[in-house]
C-alpha cells in the first residue's frame, strides 16, 4: 500500500495514516440536511472527500464509507434553538417534511452525480433510525452522562476531562449560539450541554415525533451522527469527514457523547475541509443568492469545471469564488478534454517511463492530498515523451482519483446506461421476489437502495415501472 500522509484536526498536524484494521478503512461523512438544494460551498467539502475516499482506494485500502442523511433534528442554530430545519423547508414550499426530504435527497445525489462524486457504500436517514438514538440517550443517562430538565434530555459536559478536543475555544469564549443569536436554554446546567432528545413540551408544531421514555419528541441533531456510525461501522472509526463549520459544536459533541457511550476513544483521524467564500465572505443558505450546480450548468459551465476548480486549491485553505477565476479553469478543462481525447487508443505502453509519473502522483496525493500538485503531474504526463498508449494509460489510472471525465466517450456513456438499466431491471426482479415470498423487510431495502441513487419506482396493474428524479 502507498503511504498516506493527513492533516489530523485531532492532533494538529499531519501524520501518516494507519488504520485501525490493517488494509481497510472505516469512513464517516457528515450528509446533507435535505431542506434545500446543496450550494457549491457545500459541495467544496463532499468533493474533497469524495478525493480522499478514491485515493484510499488507489492506495491499496478496502474503504467502507457511509454518510448520514439529516431529515429531522438539525435545528436553525446550533444551540439547540431555533426551528427545525426540515419543518422550516416544508412551510417554505408547503409539502410535508418527508416530501421535502425526499426531493432535496434526490437533488443532492443528482448534484453529486454531475460531479462524479461516488456514492458512499451506506447512506442512513436520520428518521430510520429512532430505536438506535433512543438506546444511545438510555445508556447515557444511566451512566452519568445525561438528565432530563425541562422535558428534555441533555448531555452533560461537566462530566468529562476535557470537552473542546478538536478546537481552541474554552468555555469562557464560547458563544450561546454558533450560527444564530439566540437565548440561553436555562434548562441547561452548563451552556455548553446540549440537546440529546427534544419533547413536545419544547416543539409543539414539529411535524415528526416518536414516543420514548421521556415524552413525545425528536432526537437533537448531534446523536444522530454518532449512532449511524457506530451501527454500520462498529466501536473503533478510522476517518469522520466534514466541513470546517461542524467542528464545533457538531463533530465536538460527537466525541463526547460516544466516547461517554463507548467508553473508550472513538475515532482517530478527522478530516475537515475549509470554507468556499464569495465577495460576501463564506458561501450559506442563511445569506441567500447561493450558488447551485444546476445554476452553474445553466450559465454554460460543465459542473466538471468547478470540481476542477476546487482540485486546484488545497482543501484545508479558504477557496474564494469568482466568475473569472472559474472562466480561466472552464478554458482550462476544456483544452485538458481535448488533449485526452486526442491521444490514440492503439500502441505500446512503456512501464519503466509511467512509475516516474506514477511516483509523483502518488507523492503529491500522499501529502495531505496536494490535489494542485496532482494535477501538475497530470499535465506533465501529456507533455512528456512518452507513448499515447502510456499517456492515456496514466490518465485512465489518475482519473480514478481526480474524476474530471477526461476521457468521457459517448459509447462509453452509451455502454454504461445500458449496464445501469439492466441492473435496475434486476433490481426491481429481487424485490418482485421478496414480496411473493412475503420479505417486505428486504423489498422496502430494494425500494430505498433505488431511492438512493434517484431511481423512483411505481407499482401499476402491469408491473412495476421505473423514473429517475430529481
Amino acid at each position: 500500500m502507498k503511504e498516506v500522509n493527513l492533516y489530523n484536526t485531532l492532533t494538529k498536524r499531519i501524520e501518516v495514516f494507519r488504520s485501525k484494521e490493517e488494509g481497510k478503512v472505516k469512513m464517516y461523512t457528515c450528509g446533507p440536511t435535505v431542506y434545500h438544494f446543496a450550494h457549491i460551498g457545500n459541495l467544496r467539502s463532499y468533493i474533497m472527500e469524495d478525493v480522499l475516499e478514491k485515493y484510499l482506494r488507489y492506495a491499496g485500502y478496502e474503504v467502507k464509507r457511509v454518510m448520514n442523511i439529516t431529515d429531522v433534528g438539525h435545528l436553525t442554530s446550533d444551540a439547540d434553538s431555533g426551528e427545525d430545519k426540515m419543518l422550516q423547508g416544508a412551510k417554505r414550499e408547503h409539502k410535508s417534511v418527508m416530501e421535502i426530504a425526499e426531493f432535496y435527497r434526490n437533488a443532492f445525489f443528482a448534484d453529486c452525480d454531475r460531479l462524479q462524486i461516488k456514492t458512499p457504500d451506506v447512506v442512513e436517514p436520520a428518521t430510520n433510525c429512532i430505536p438506535e438514538f433512543i438506546e444511545m440517550i438510555q445508556k447515557l443517562i444511566e451512566d452519568g452522562y445525561a438528565y432530563v430538565a425541562g422535558g428534555n434530555v441533555y448531555f452533560d459536559t461537566s462530566k468529562l476531562k476535557e470537552y473542546y478536543v478538536l478546537s481552541n475555544q474554552n468555555e469562557e469564549e464560547l458563544m450561546v449560539g454558533v450560527r444564530d443569536d439566540v437565548e440561553e436554554d436555562e434548562n441547561k446546567r452548563s451552556k455548553t450541554d446540549f440537546v440529546l432528545w427534544f419533547t413536545k413540551s419544547k416543539f409543539d408544531d414539529q411535524e415528526l415525533k416518536w414516543d420514548s421514555p421521556w415524552g413525545v419528541g425528536y432526537p437533537g441533531w448531534h446523536i444522530e451522527c454518532s449512532c449511524i456510525s457506530i451501527k454500520h461501522l462498529g466501536e473503533d472509526l478510522d476517518i469522520h469527514c466534514g466541513g470546517v463549520d461542524n467542528i464545533f459544536p457538531h463533530h465536538t459533541n460527537e466525541i463526547a457523547q460516544s466516547e461517554s457511550y463507548l467508553g473508550h476513544k472513538w475515532c482517530n483521524y478527522w478530516f475537515h475541509v475549509q470554507h468556499l467564500n464569495d465577495k460576501r465572505g463564506k458561501m450559506s443558505k442563511s445569506a441567500g443568492g447561493f450558488l447551485t450546480v444546476s445554476s452553474l450548468e445553466e450559465q454554460g459551465y460543465d459542473p466538471l469545471v468547478y470540481r476542477m476548480f476546487c482540485l486546484q486549491s488545497h482543501y484545508r485553505k479558504p477557496l474564494v469564488f469568482s466568475y473569472e477565476v472559474l472562466d480561466n479553469v472552464k478554458i482550462a478543462y476544456e483544452k485538458l478534454q481535448k488533449r485526452t481525447a486526442a491521444l490514440a487508443t492503439d500502441g505500446e505502453a512503456e512501464p519503466e517511463k509511467m512509475s516516474v509519473y506514477r511516483d509523483q502522483f502518488a507523492e503529491a496525493m500522499g501529502n495531505d492530498l496536494n490535489t494542485s500538485q496532482a494535477l501538475t503531474v497530470l499535465y506533465d504526463v501529456l507533455k512528456a515523451d512518452l507513448s499515447d498508449a502510456s499517456k492515456r494509460s496514466l490518465v485512465e489510472e489518475f482519473e480514478q482519483v481526480l474524476s474530471l471525465g477526461l476521457l468521457r466517450e459517448e459509447g462509453k456513456t452509451q455502454e454504461a446506461d445500458a449496464e445501469l438499466t439492466a441492473w435496475i431491471e434486476e433490481k426491481i426482479a429481487e424485490r418482485a421476489e421478496a414480496k411473493r415470498a412475503k420479505d417486505f423487510a428486504k423489498a422496502d431495502a430494494i425500494r430505498q437502495e433505488l431511492s438512493d441513487r434517484r431511481i423512483e419506482l411505481k407499482d401499476t396493474r402491469e408491473g412495476t415501472v421505473w423514473n429517475f428524479v430529481g
